[in-house]
This record gives C-alpha cells, structure tokens and sequence, in this order.
C-alpha cells in the first residue's frame, strides 16, 4: 500500500521541475565552449524580452551557441523524454503488463516504418508535418496488428501481447532494411536518423514536440481516474461507469500520437518508456494520476542527462538510441524476470 500524503507528492513534483530546469541550464553551459549560467540566463532573457542590454559583455558568439544550437537540441531532448515516459505509462496502464511500451510493443518501429518510407519517397507535401503524420499512420496501424493478434475471445492477452510486439516489429525492421537497401544514396541518413539522434534538433521540432506532449499530458490527466479503475478489469470498470472501450482507444491513439510525433523527429530510442514508470512506480504507488507527471518529468530529466552524455561529457559521441537500449536492456531483462516468477506488477 502507498500512503504518500499529497504534501509529500507536491514536494516530489516540484522537487523534479527545479531538477529539470537545472539540468537544462547546466546541459546548455556544457560543451566544447562552456558557458556560464548567468551568461545563459542573460542570453534567454534578452531573447524573451528583447532587450540586447542584457547580453553586453557577453562574447558574440554565446547567444547563438545557446539560442540556435544547445537549447534547440536540449528542449528536444527533454520533450522526447517526457512524451516517451508518458506513453510508457499509458499503455502499462491500459494493457495491464509490466514489459509495455513504445519500444517492445513494436510502436516506435511502426513509426519509425512510416517515416521512412515519407524519407526515402521525399514527400513533402505537408512540409515540416509529413514524416510525424507517416510516422502517426505506421504506430497506429502497428498497434491496431498487435492488440488484433494478442486478442482472444474479445479479451487481450499479456501473455502474448509483448511476443505479438516483437514479432510485427521483426517484420518491420525487415522492411525497413529493405527500404534502405532501396534508398541508395539517401541510406547513410535513414541509418543515422534510426539510431536515435538530437543533433538536427531545431525549433519547429521543439514547438510539434511540445505542442504534441501538452496536448496529450492534458488528455491522459482528464482521463487518469478512468485509466485507474480500468486497472481492475473491464467488467469492474464497466460497473462503475467508464466507457472503457471508448476510453481505451483515446488513450492508446494518444500514446501512438506522441510516441509517434517523437520517433518522427528523433528516430528510435528504446526503454525510456519501460524503465521510468516502474522507478516512478516505487515512489507515487499505482495511481495514474500521480504517476503521468512525474514519470514526464523523471523521462525529461533521464533521457536530457543521456544525451548531455553523450555529447558534452563521451570523446565519440553515442547515438542516443544506442545507448539508451544499452542501459535499458538489462532492465528489461530484470523485469522480464520478475514477471515470470509472478510479482505482482504493482
């Protein structure tokens, strides 16, 4: 039983925003060129209020360090984050399995499918939106194949729900393979966009980001009461008045959308979505609506000090995606375990 008393989460969830915002600002400082924080602030300051006073002194070159290379790739970085922690959650919640998400639910390889075949047509018919809406269309359609084979009586089963995922991703990354095979010249940017990178962050990528992770923060919270009783069961849940099969597609849509929105810009990074809400887990207890803030939060903050890693701190740096699957993997492994010696999930 979780007893937190609501002063205790406050302190939580506030105590992870400072974290967030610190790491933001120290990340940015880091670098080949370092930067002070002051020198930082004063730089966001005067881009906000318009007021170049606030950057005499400073060295030329700062302000478009911070404003149009770091900050671009940084916000990213923890967007991505929060987006991939928060559909973590979701679907954990809905599917009632402890091994759900974006990565092994064969998701993010079903956006990833999509965006790569927007790269190599070159379709440009939306602009900046055509590989995020492709990247939407093969997650969603991915996750409609996997719930329709892991679905037995009109019942979804757990125990094949994660093999389902693994095998639709399987043939997925065997079409991907192919259209590399078929990209040609473009191949060297489809495997580098694969690996999962924010060094091509800009700032329409942070506004999709973050305009894609308000509106489905916002949606999942509205519907965290319902996704919380929808845990005892469809029969319990539909008892006590959830529309459950309503509830459940707008919630999985919405955990596809961001899921997808992130793949799209970033390309693949693996288990942030299955190791944050099991760490949040053991803080806030099971009750969604505590866990969907702070496992955005606790994302932002990882994945930001994976990729300031990476970038400032490793001599070669480390496609995001690669390392990421190399400290998640053992956690999988871990959970995989447990699971099959029946802990209970919660």
């Amino acid at each position: 039983m979780y007893r937190h008393s609501e002063k205790k989460y406050y302190l939580l969830v506030s105590a992870l925003f400072l974290c967030a915002v610190l790491v933001i600002i120290v990340s940015t400082g880091m670098g080949y060129m370092e930067i002070a924080p002051e020198e930082i602030l004063r730089v966001i300051g005067a881009r906000i209020f318009g007021d170049s006073s606030l950057t005499a002194g400073i060295e030329t070159t700062i302000p478009y360090v911070v404003m149009d290379v770091r900050l671009p790739r940084i916000l990213t970085a923890a967007l991505v984050g929060g987006g991939l922690a928060l559909s973590g959650v979701i679907y954990q919640g809905i599917l009632l399995n402890p091994l759900a998400d974006p990565y092994t639910l064969g998701i993010s390889s079903g956006a990833a499918f999509g965006a790569s075949l927007a790269l190599l047509a070159n379709l440009s018919m939306l602009g900046h939106f055509s590989t995020p809406i492709f990247a939407f269309a093969g997650a969603t359609l991915t996750l409609l194949i996997v719930m329709r084979l892991s679905t037995f009586n009109g019942q979804i089963s757990a125990q094949t729900l994660i093999l389902s995922g693994v095998i639709v991703g399987a043939i997925l990354s065997a079409g991907i393979s192919f259209m590399k095979y078929l990209a040609d010249e473009q191949v060297a940017v489809i495997i580098f966009w694969l690996m999962g990178s924010f060094a091509s962050s800009t700032w329409n990528g942070v506004l999709l980001i973050g305009g894609t992770f308000i509106f489905s923060i916002g949606v999942t919270l509205y519907y965290g009461r319902d996704l919380n009783i929808m845990s005892l069961g469809r029969r319990s849940s539909d008892t006590l008045g959830v529309e459950t099969a309503k509830v459940r597609k707008i919630l999985l849509l919405t955990a596809s959308l961001v899921a997808a929105v992130c793949v799209a810009i970033t390309g693949i990074i693996g288990f942030i979505g299955l190791i944050v809400p099991h760490l949040m887990r053991y803080l806030v207890g099971p009750d969604n609506r505590k866990l969907l803030p702070v496992s955005a939060l606790a994302g932002a903050i990882l994945l930001l000090l994976a990729d300031t890693m990476t970038r400032a701190v490793l001599p070669v740096e480390v496609p995001i995606g690669v390392l990421t699957a190399l400290i998640g993997g053992p956690f999988f492994c871990v959970i995989f375990r447990q699971k099959q010696r029946g802990k209970s999930y919660e």
